[in-house]
């Protein structure tokens, strides 16, 4: 029996040393400390030492345990998940794109480049070749992983949703580190790109509402979102934004990650209507149905906004979820015909050009396994 116990004690003590040690490894980032934690307690949105969603948010949704959901998740039967053939990928020649086109160009799942007057925007870039902190996890869709940092242009901001891998990849952003002028987050997200070295006075963080103006005429204002945050074990100690991006010519709606609530119609009311919503359509599950948005509200939530086109992402680059890889694309080309709404649905890295109303894409998926 002493020999079992000291056997058992052995191996919690090994398990315990790996995970102090992999959580200390510099991707992992960095809770908010000193004066930012300061000003994160100043917020309406952190109560109990965590920030909150508006309405009261499990995780797991469903009548189950989490280890019982993560049995679930990892047992089911996969159908489709991850395409058998290659995901056609455009590898367009961004720094030749004219200077006066006004273009999003998306990377695949949630990483996309938006240009106007301009300016560059590039919003939650993963050029990994996995969602993770490990690369034996939530690996890329094969012929998905075409651009890297150094296809960017020089980026004026980028912009970060929130903290979690499959958005903020540390090998990214530390490759763009050079190109970057200015960091845009919400409150906490900072803490990381201090810790991982960026200038401090490069880095702007945002709480739900907050505005900040760029350059006369340009807005970008961080709005609520339905999810959570955490890189590690402590999870909600940044917070998950969604944005509002007001040029003199566009009114564009970020979105980021996040499940269905009256936060859109606000937004809405108070920011639309919106030429393009970049909205979430992917990775979602009955289990999870709160903190991604399903299949049958991305219309709902169009219409709240007040927008005349959508543009869906969080899909085609990663397996998050259950359902088959395409799914989201067949949905949400099956489900828009009586909305009003224009769906555009480009290959990763086609670009749209804002200027031009009479844009079509292919609906490329089709066809593939």
């Amino acid at each position: 029996m002493k020999k079992t116990i000291g056997v058992l004690g052995t191996i919690v003590l090994l398990i315990t040393l790996t995970a102090m040690v992999t959580l200390k490894q510099k991707k992992f980032g960095q809770t908010p400390r000193g004066e930012r934690l300061e000003r994160i307690k100043q917020s309406a949105n952190y109560r109990s030492g965590e920030f909150k969603n508006f309405s009261p948010t499990p995780t797991i949704t469903a009548e189950k345990s989490r280890m019982q959901v993560m049995f679930d998740f990892m047992t089911r039967k996969k159908i489709r998940v991850t395409p058998e053939d290659e995901i056609p990928v455009v590898k367009t020649d961004i720094k030749s794109i004219k200077h006066d086109e006004d273009y999003v160009l998306w990377f695949g799942h949630s990483s996309y480049l938006i240009k106007v007057d301009g300016i560059t925007f590039l919003i939650d870039p993963v050029f990994s070749a996995y969602g993770s902190p490990f690369p034996f996890i939530n690996k890329i869709f094969e012929g998905t992983g075409v651009y890297n940092a150094e296809d960017m242009p020089a980026i004026d901001y980028l912009v970060i949703t929130h903290d979690h891998w499959d958005h903020l990849d540390y090998n990214s952003v530390m490759s763009l580190k050079a190109k970057t002028s200015q960091v845009i987050c919400g409150l906490g997200v900072g803490q990381h790109f201090e810790y991982w070295g960026f200038d401090k006075s490069k880095i702007t963080e945002l709480d739900w509402f907050e505005g900040v103006e760029l350059v006369e005429g340009l807005q970008l204002t961080a709005a609520p979102a339905r999810h959570f945050s955490g890189r590690g074990l402590k999870g909600n100690q940044t917070l998950w934004v969604s944005f509002v991006l007001k040029t003199p010519a566009y009114n564009l709606f970020l979105g980021g990650d996040g499940g269905y609530d009256t936060h859109f119609a606000e937004i809405g009311s108070k920011f639309g209507p919106f030429d393009l919503a970049i909205l979430e359509q992917g990775q979602y599950d009955n289990n999870w149905n709160l903190i991604h948005t399903m299949p049958d509200q991305v219309f709902k939530i169009a219409g709240e906004l007040k927008s005349k086109k959508i543009l869906p992402v969080h899909h085609s680059k990663f397996a998050l979820a259950n359902h088959p890889w395409d799914e989201p694309l067949n949905k949400i080309t099956e489900n828009h015909a009586d909305s009003g709404i224009s769906v555009l649905t480009p290959k990763i890295g086609e670009p749209i050009f804002l200027k031009d109303n009479t844009q079509t894409f292919r609906q490329w998926w089709k066809g593939l396994n």
